[in-house]
């Protein structure tokens, strides 16, 4: 696909989604996307393993959530679609959820109305999760959400690239829950990394489409405020619910860039 085949694609600009899609080892990346994943691995080689891990938190969020009797689920900040997505993982746990992503590259629309083809219960819209609004009227339009019944809001290493104070953010997004919902997300942290490493992550990250905001443990645990944290909280990607079957990533030498914690609420 060339870049004129997306109306408002900038190839000009890297941008998180399809730099995140380049650690996945994915093919929808572009010259400039590649140009800055490649300089966030030669000072931060665990990257790939980051992003392979936070992937494995939505899985098991998302079975998690399906199994508790969530039946639909929106995806803020998807990204591109990649193996064993959300709606597999939900179809696959729960048949007949749907799902509704959403993310503000356009690319992400066009490949995955492609993989969704004649899939009537999975919808994919474009919109900026900074503008609640729009995204809950889109995604209202799809057919596929009844606000009545709970819900599973995933944000899954989509926030850090959101500057500011979150909190009016996420109260927009949790006061719309039915009870019942679930909360899954999780964020890039600068606690207990050395303080040149994150300088150079965020002068990386300023030229794209998003900066990059790490938070502090504390900064994303009141992130859920208004849910009921699930066990264990509030903890590395990793240390989630693992899989025994496949363990966590083990780092040697200084802690892995970026540090990702990541927990799942329930609205009461």
């Amino acid at each position: 696909m060339t870049s004129a085949a997306v109306p408002g694609l900038d190839v000009s600009r890297p941008h998180p989604a399809r730099m995140y899609d380049y650690y996945l080892d994915g093919k929808d990346n572009f010259a400039a996307d590649r140009a800055a994943a490649d300089e966030i691995l030669r000072r931060f080689p665990e990257t790939r393993i980051i992003a392979r891990q936070n992937r494995a938190f939505m899985r098991r969020a998302a079975a998690t959530m399906a199994a508790g009797g969530v039946r639909q689920f929106l995806d803020l900040g998807s990204g591109l679609p990649t193996a064993d997505n959300l709606h597999q993982v939900a179809q696959r746990t729960a048949p007949g959820s749907t799902v509704v992503y959403v993310d503000n590259d356009p690319i992400v629309l066009v490949h995955g109305c492609a993989l969704l083809a004649g899939d009537r219960s999975t919808s994919v819209i474009t919109a900026d999760l900074r503008d609640p609004d729009e995204v809950w009227k889109q995604a209202e339009h799809t057919g596929l959400l009844d606000p009545a019944q709970p819900l599973g809001l995933l944000m899954v290493a989509v926030l850090h690239f959101v500057p500011g104070d979150l909190a009016g953010l996420m109260r927009s997004y949790l006061d719309r829950l039915a009870p019942g919902s679930h909360l899954a997300l999780a964020h890039g942290t600068a606690d207990g990394l050395d303080a040149d490493r994150t300088r150079q992550a965020d002068s990386t990250y300023q030229k794209t489409a998003s900066g990059l905001y790490l938070r502090g443990a504390r900064e994303i645990e009141a992130l859920f405020d208004g849910t009921r944290l699930l066990e264990p909280g509030v903890v590395p990607t990793w240390d989630w619910r693992p899989d025994p079957a496949r363990p966590g990533p083990s780092f040697s030498g200084q802690a892995a860039f970026p540090g990702v914690l990541a927990g799942v609420g329930l609205v009461p």
